[in-house]
């Protein structure tokens, strides 16, 4: 067994109990604290990849933006405790069905795929690097980053708007 591997099974198993952690968490705030270090796992995965501008926009994008704005909102609601809600007797079998069917095509995609990706022909130098990235991302791809800001723009007026108080 490689260093590679055996860091991989520990971070799998991290992420997978961090997850739970995040689902089973009476506390809100905890849950996503569970959920920032499922974030920092995967960030990890990314760098076993070779792939750190990945990892790093994973770091800064999911587990410090997208955190910071879940602790806020959590924290405007007040709902740090999970409150239990009456539950329809049909719900649990339901979620439980389509965990096994989200299970089965898991496994089933991971074993059909097997020999798909030629693994013989190594990586460009340059892949994945920011360099590369940048220029990809603004020139076949510069409508969608466009319309993504203008989103990103548009939500944060929205977030303005609902946060703004009444002047009397």
């Amino acid at each position: 067994m490689t260093i590679q591997l055996i860091l991989f099974i520990i971070l799998a198993l991290v992420a997978v109990v961090a997850a739970l952690g995040m689902l089973f968490s009476k506390n809100s705030v905890y849950a996503a604290l569970y959920l920032v270090l499922n974030f920092m796992t995967v960030a990890v995965f990314f760098l076993l990849l070779n792939a750190p501008f990945i990892a790093v926009a994973q770091v800064t994008v999911y587990a410090g933006a997208i955190m910071v704005l879940f602790l806020f909102v959590i924290m405007l609601l007040g709902a740090e405790q999970v409150q239990h809600a009456n539950t329809l007797v049909w719900q649990r079998p339901l979620g439980i069905v389509l965990a096994g069917i989200l299970l089965t095509e898991a496994i089933y995609i991971t074993l059909a795929q097997r020999g798909m990706v030629p693994m013989d022909q190594p990586l460009p130098e340059t892949f994945g690097a920011p360099a590369e990235i940048g220029v990809d991302l603004f020139t076949n791809y510069l409508l969608p980053f466009e319309i993504t800001s203008v989103l990103l723009l548009v939500a944060i007026i929205g977030a303005i708007v609902l946060t703004k108080s009444e002047k009397k």
